[in-house]
């Protein structure tokens, strides 16, 4: 599993990358599930407008963002529940949002749990988050060694390339062009991928 070292001693927006290839795994009452890290967000804190902590903003809401790293983040944005790690020394409020993964464990569970077709069981923040079975914030502000949640400490497969592109959702302010969203190029679960751009053969990943 990945610990505290890992989401420190770099920008955070190399750790956003880094992240790609990781298994993502929660062991909850519905047994093991999850999957491949396939795109992430970076949110850097004080100075990023698009950050829940510009200008050093702290609030019992988002007071995960101001803890030890590895810690966990979840917050509801219009009724749905996204999964965030902190990143950086505690009091540095910043952190890597988890936006879509390739299920490898527990899928038909998963499917189950967001019974769509395809890559839209999984590609997108909230989407994962369903599938996954999380339905409250009760591991909010919860460290990820204490918790369901795992992280392999190595890649279980390699991007051929790591895309990079403006967050999603973020259209105003300084930050909005800002190319903090990470995604391994040409795989379907990547929210928004186009069909033409989708690598059947490989999902993107280095083959051995």
């Amino acid at each position: 599993m990945l610990d505290q070292d890992f989401f420190t001693n770099r920008p955070t927006e190399r750790i956003a990358a880094d992240l790609l290839g990781h298994e993502l795994l929660y062991q909850g009452e519905n047994g093991t599930v999850g999957g491949l890290i396939v795109e992430t967000e970076a949110y850097l804190g004080d100075l990023d407008t698009a950050a829940h902590a510009f200008g050093h903003r702290k609030s019992s809401a988002n007071a995960a963002l101001f803890s030890e790293p590895g810690t966990l983040y979840f917050y509801t944005m219009r009724g749905l529940i996204l999964m965030n790690l902190i990143c950086q020394p505690a009091g540095t409020p910043q952190g890597v949002l988890l936006r879509a993964i390739q299920p490898t464990q527990g899928e038909a569970k998963m499917r189950e749990l967001r019974p769509q077709p395809g890559e839209e069981v999984t590609n997108g923040p909230a989407k994962l988050t369903q599938a996954l079975g999380v339905t409250n914030l009760q591991w909010n502000n919860v460290s990820l060694a204490e918790s369901p949640f795992s992280i392999t400490d190595q890649r279980r497969l390699i991007p051929q390339e790591i895309g990079t592109a403006p967050r999603v959702g973020v259209s105003a302010g300084a930050w909005q062009d800002r190319e903090l969203r990470f995604y391994v190029a040409g795989n379907a679960y990547v929210s928004g991928m186009r069909k033409r751009y989708m690598n059947w053969a490989t999902q993107g990943w280095l083959q051995a």
